[in-house]
C-alpha cells in the first residue's frame, strides 16, 4: 500500500529484485518536482469537491501527488474514470442473465480476465502526468493505444536536467540477449561511463542554449539573433527529461504493464511500470488481482510445448529433436517449468 503525505514512493534494483522504496519529502532531490508545479499540486490538493460518480478512496489519495521515478522523473496520477464496479456493470449490461452464475463480483472479473473479455475493462480509465527520459518515452510510445499530449521543444526550453544511471544499473552488453544488459560494469570503467555521460549532456545543453542565444531569461547577447527551438532540441542527448499527460483505458493499461512490469523489459521503464502496478492495485484491486494471477504472474505456451508438458507429467520421456520446437523454445520451456536441459 501507498501511504502518502510526506512521503514519496520509488522503486530501486537490487541482485535482480525491484524494491518498493519509501522516501522523505525532504530527502528527494529538488529537481524531482518543478517549484511551480509543486505550487501548483499544493493549490489542487487543497480543492475538494462533491460529486455522484463513483470513486475509489485510496486512489483519491493519491491524486495531485508525484511519486519519484529514478533520478529526476516522476508520475503522478491526474485523473480517473471508474472502478471495479464499472467493470462488473459493463459485463452485466453485455451478458444479461448469462452471468447469474457469477454472482460475486470478484468471480466475475476473474472469468473476464482468464477468458480474455476485454470490453468491460475499457469502460475505466486513468490519466498519468509523467515526467521520464527521452528514450524511455521512444519506448513507451510504442504503445499507441492511449491518448498522449507531449511538453513541446518548439514551444518552450527544455531543462537542464537529464538521466544518469546508478552504477549498479551500468551493465554490459548481453551475450545472449541483443536488446539486454549481462554483467554489471564496476570500478574505473563504471566510473568513466557515468563521467562521460554526465559532461556530454551539460554540453549538449550549453551549446543548446547558446545556439538558441535564450536561457529562459531573456536574450544571452544582444548581438545575435540565435537558432530556432525546433532546430536547437536536436542536438539534446536522449537522457534528457520531457513530460507528458498519458491517457490509458483500464484494458490496454493492462496490456502496457503486460509487458514494461515484465522482468526482461528494460529496467529504467520498468522503473515506471512498477510504480504504476501499485497505483493499479490501489484503484481497482479486484483487476489488479486477477491481472497478477492470469497475465503478469502467469505463462503462455504453444500448443507443441503444451503436449512436452503433458508427456513429462505422465512419465515419458520426450526430447527437444522430437518435440516440434526450436531449441530456443525448448530452453524457454524448460526454464519456464524449472527443468534441466
Amino acid at each position: 500500500m501507498i501511504q502518502i503525505e510526506d512521503m514519496f514512493v520509488a522503486w530501486s534494483e537490487q541482485g535482480g529484485q525491484t524494491n518498493l522504496v519509501t522516501t522523505n519529502k525532504s530527502q528527494l532531490p529538488k529537481s524531482v518536482v518543478a517549484s511551480e508545479q509543486e505550487s501548483e499540486l499544493l493549490a489542487l490538493r487543497s480543492l475538494s469537491f462533491e460529486t455522484h460518480r463513483a470513486t475509489v478512496p485510496e486512489l483519491e489519495k493519491l491524486l495531485y501527488k508525484a511519486f519519484p521515478v529514478l533520478d529526476r522523473g516522476f508520475i503522478r496520477v491526474v485523473d480517473y474514470m471508474g472502478d471495479d464496479n464499472a467493470v462488473v456493470q459493463a459485463a452485466r449490461v453485455s451478458y444479461g442473465a448469462g452471468t447469474k452464475k457469477l454472482r460475486e463480483d470478484r468471480g466475475l472479473i476473474r472469468y473476464l480476465i482468464r477468458h480474455r473479455h476485454t470490453t468491460p475493462f475499457e469502460m475505466c480509465e486513468i490519466k498519468f502526468h509523467v515526467k521520464l527520459p527521452i528514450f524511455v518515452a521512444r519506448q513507451w510510445v510504442r504503445h499507441r493505444t492511449a491518448n498522449i499530449n507531449e511538453y513541446s521543444a518548439r514551444y518552450s526550453l527544455l531543462d537542464n536536467e537529464f538521466y544518469v544511471p546508478a552504477p549498479e544499473n551500468l551493465a554490459t552488453q548481453s551475450s545472449v540477449n541483443r536488446q539486454g544488459r549481462g554483467a554489471v560494469l564496476e570500478g574505473e570503467e563504471a566510473a568513466r561511463v557515468i563521467n562521460m555521460l554526465r559532461e556530454d549532456a551539460i554540453q549538449a545543453h550549453a551549446h543548446y542554449v547558446e545556439m538558441m542565444n535564450d536561457d529562459n531569461d531573456g536574450m544571452v547577447h544582444e548581438d545575435r539573433k540565435g537558432l530556432a527551438r525546433e532546430l536547437a532540441r536536436m542536438n539534446l542527448t536522449l537522457n534528457f527529461y520531457t513530460q507528458w499527460y498519458w491517457k490509458v483505458n483500464l484494458h490496454n493499461l493492462m496490456h502496457f504493464l503486460s509487458l514494461r512490469a515484465d522482468k526482461h523489459a528494460q529496467f529504467e521503464i520498468r522503473a515506471y511500470a512498477n510504480v504504476m502496478l501499485d497505483i493499479f492495485k490501489q484503484w481497482v484491486p479486484l483487476t489488479y488481482e486477477a491481472f497478477c494471477d492470469y497475465r503478469l504472474g502467469a505463462v503462455e505456451m504453444s500448443a507443441q510445448a503444451f503436449k512436452v508438458v503433458q508427456g513429462l507429467i505422465a512419465g515419458k520421456a520426450v526430447e527437444q529433436s522430437e518435440s516440434g520446437l526450436s531449441k530456443r523454445e525448448w530452453r524457454e520451456l524448460m526454464a519456464i517449468i524449472d527443468r534441466d536441459i
